[in-house]
């Protein structure tokens, strides 16, 4: 055959993308999830224009004490599928929680005028996230030793 008219061979992948591929889908599943489940929240317990972020600061405690259970789970409880970690905790818990919609709200609030319920959410935000990973995480490991 002449080279002239035979067509280029199309290059492999490079491997690290071969390997990542099904990583990259679990996490694009997840993520859909986890956001469609936070848009369901927001459309059953909608904030008011001038009300308090009620429905944002509960998903992001909620996702916090989430992530803090499958991590004991994943890491010293079980020996996970490796794509459970970016399925739930990358995916689905990392598009149920918003850092995004929080930044948001506290945007909104200074430019209403409300700095001191900015102020507060940013601090309950961030002590309730904290707290619920903390907690949920030391919860979850005294139920596995005793299970």
């Amino acid at each position: 055959m002449d080279n002239a008219t035979t067509p280029p061979r199309p290059l492999p992948a490079p491997s690290f993308w071969r390997g990542q591929r099904s990583v990259l889908t679990v996490v694009a599943l997840g993520g859909g999830l986890g956001a469609a489940a936070r848009y369901g929240a927001g459309l059953l317990w909608p904030t008011p224009a001038d009300g308090f972020p009620w429905t944002t600061l509960l998903v992001n405690v909620v996702g916090c004490a989430l992530i803090g259970v499958l991590m004991v789970l994943i890491t010293e409880v079980w020996t996970a599928h490796r794509l459970v970690r970016p399925f739930l905790g990358t995916g689905l818990l990392g598009g149920f929680t918003t850092f995004s919609t929080y930044s948001q709200d506290i945007e909104r609030q200074l430019t209403d005028g409300r700095a001191l319920t900015a102020v507060s959410y940013l601090l309950l935000t961030l002590a309730g996230a904290l707290a619920a990973v903390l907690g949920a995480a030391a919860a979850t490991r005294r139920l596995a030793r005793h299970a």
